[in-house]
């Protein structure tokens, strides 16, 4: 399985449904398996946090939850001049390039082909557990959210066999529990390293970190509608609801692309 290297951070070049066969042939082998799902915030964060950076390295998938690592990948592969000033006039245009295909040619980002988002691979492994009978536990939320996501999980997928939901982080709460899947909404990158700790302690397959679908799937946080999605402009949509966010939209939306130019531009 291909990865792009994106400030460090390698993410794997999949498609939505061609992630879901590999996950599903994790459930086939002996070993345990942590998914991840870095979107650029995640990238900025691991740059200062090496224990985020090796976690997300280390995963079996690396999904790329986010136009703007379809961007940045795109960018990083265009080649260059190698005098600086001509360049860094070069990389400019470039960047404006990429960036108008993200709006009106998204198949131009052909290095990353398709973004995957946690939420969207959490519905369909659900959607393949209740097909093939694989089992489904739900770990974080506040207020009740794991609950109420599973009762909505289960009016979705008629056959969806969820074995329990927990608020807490203690990892005790799996004693005597066997779960194929594993859906930690604690945020990054909290849920990352929790799961990277407790995976061998606990008996499960497959584990990810999901953020807010939990909140999605139980109805107390909306998505962006899809047209936002494709074009990449979640992010206003989750600033507009959300404005307590907006140092960590900054970091995706201003410091991530500011970093890849960079890199860009110090490459011989």
């Amino acid at each position: 399985m291909e990865r792009i290297n994106i400030l460090g951070v390698k993410v794997s070049r999949v498609t939505y449904e061609y992630a879901i066969k590999i996950i599903e042939g994790f459930l086939t082998d002996e070993g345990k398996h942590q998914i991840v799902t870095p979107n650029p915030e995640f990238v900025v964060l691991a740059q200062k946090d090496l224990e985020f950076r090796t976690i997300l390295n280390r995963a079996d998938l690396t999904v790329p939850d986010g136009v703007g690592l379809r961007v940045a990948a795109k960018f990083l592969s265009l080649p260059t001049f190698n005098f600086t000033i001509v360049k860094f006039f070069q990389l400019l245009f470039q960047g404006l390039l990429v960036g108008a295909a993200a709006v009106f040619k998204p198949s131009f980002l052909d290095v990353l082909p398709h973004t995957v988002t946690g939420t969207d691979l959490m519905l369909g492994l659900c959607d393949l557990a209740s097909k093939k009978g694989y089992s489904v536990f739900l770990l974080g939320g506040r207020g009740g959210a794991a609950e109420a996501a599973a009762k909505r999980l289960k009016v979705r997928f008629a056959n969806l066999n969820i074995i329990g939901t927990y608020e807490g982080g203690s990892w005790e709460e799996f004693e005597g529990k066997t779960a194929d899947f594993l859906f930690v909404a604690y945020g990054a990158p909290k849920q990352e390293k929790w799961i990277a700790r407790n995976l061998p302690k606990i008996s499960v397959k497959v584990a990810m970190g999901v953020g807010a679908g939990i909140d999605f799937t139980a109805g107390r946080k909306k998505r962006a509608p899809g047209i936002l999605r494709r074009l990449g402009f979640e992010w206003l949509w989750r600033l507009v609801q959300e404005p307590f966010r907006l140092r960590r939209i900054l970091n995706a939306t201003v410091k991530f692309p500011l970093l890849v130019f960079w890199q860009k531009l110090s490459q011989k």
